[in-house]
């Protein structure tokens, strides 16, 4: 479990992260969000205890990042989203060292980093020197070095960054596998459908303030004060278009002529759309489908970090 309280870095009169405030429970994947400069790495550093918060405190599994440093790095498994590998050394013996680093033993290690190779689907290039591995490789193979001492807690800072889109599938299905063993996992990435299918809950931070967080359902619903309804026709657009025109919860109506659709914001309930399609349909109108479109992440973000009120 992660516990974070009023937690501040300011240099100078610059705030880099203000007032902090998130619990994270046992077993959750949860995503940070925020453009760079937001305050992710810096949030992140600062869990790590690798970097001093002006104010505020944090528990990792009820050790303080302020008392007990060390017990916390115990604790968590940090891969930031800039890392140095040792190019001379060969995939095993990188993985060998950190282990001895961490005091496992000998046999303890010759278990269990055939093991981690296996999880990041590494185990055909153990006796690869690390210059010789691509990036992609390079990130697994720090995320492997992240899970050595076997923590209940991962710190992930962009693990995607620079990926291709076949290295980005390959990632997220790693972390879907850490996501069913159990561990507690704290991801922070700019591109948000990467976060999407494998996060029990996002935060978005924005100029270092936690701007919104809960599930990606829970903060579309609570932000989105108009539905976005796009109805297909099989005839021409121009009826439709004044027929929506009369209704006092619709605006900005937009036609799509190769389409055949017209596109409009939407204020009213549920059971407001269900009585506006009954009145489309009994207008006359050659309807072929009536639907909600759903907001994408991007868009979420984006109206987001526009000054949305928090929530």
């Amino acid at each position: 479990m992660i516990e974070i309280k009023g937690l501040t870095k300011k240099y100078g009169s610059f705030y880099a992260l203000k007032n902090l405030n998130l619990t994270i429970e046992k077993g959750t994947v949860f995503g940070f969000v925020g453009a760079n400069g937001a305050g992710k790495t810096t949030t992140f550093s600062i869990l790590a205890t690798l970097l001093q918060p002006t104010a505020g405190e944090a528990w990792i599994n009820g050790f303080s990042i302020s008392e007990n440093p060390h017990e916390v790095r115990r604790q968590i498994g940090y891969m930031p989203d800039f890392f140095g590998v040792y190019d001379q050394l060969k995939t095993e013996e990188y993985l060998d060292f950190y282990g001895a680093s961490y005091g496992l033993d000998a046999q303890q290690r010759k278990v269990l980093i055939p093991q981690l190779l296996e999880l990041v689907n590494l185990a055909g290039k153990r006796y690869d020197y690390v210059d010789l591995l691509s990036r992609g490789m390079k990130q697994r193979l720090c995320l492997a070095r992240a899970l050595i001492h076997d923590p209940s807690i991962l710190i992930l800072d962009e693990p995607a960054s620079g990926l291709d889109p076949r290295a980005r599938v390959e990632m997220r299905e790693i972390l879907k596998e850490l996501k069913a063993m159990g561990k507690t996992i704290l991801i922070s990435s700019h591109i948000l459908p990467e976060l999407a299918e494998m996060c029990d809950s996002l935060g978005v931070i924005d100029s270092g303030e936690l701007v919104a967080h809960g599930s990606v359902q829970s903060i579309q619903e609570r932000l989105q004060s108009e539905k976005v309804i796009s109805v297909k026709l099989a005839g021409p657009l121009a009826e439709a278009v004044a027929f929506f025109e009369n209704d006092p919860q619709v605006s900005q109506i937009t036609e799509n002529i190769e389409g055949r659709t017209v596109q409009f914001l939407y204020k009213g309930s549920d059971e407001d759309q269900l009585v506006l399609l009954r009145r489309t349909m009994a207008s006359g109108l050659p309807v072929l489908s009536f639907s909600e479109e759903e907001t994408d992440l991007e868009d979420i973000f984006m109206e987001i970090t526009k000054g949305v009120e928090t929530i």
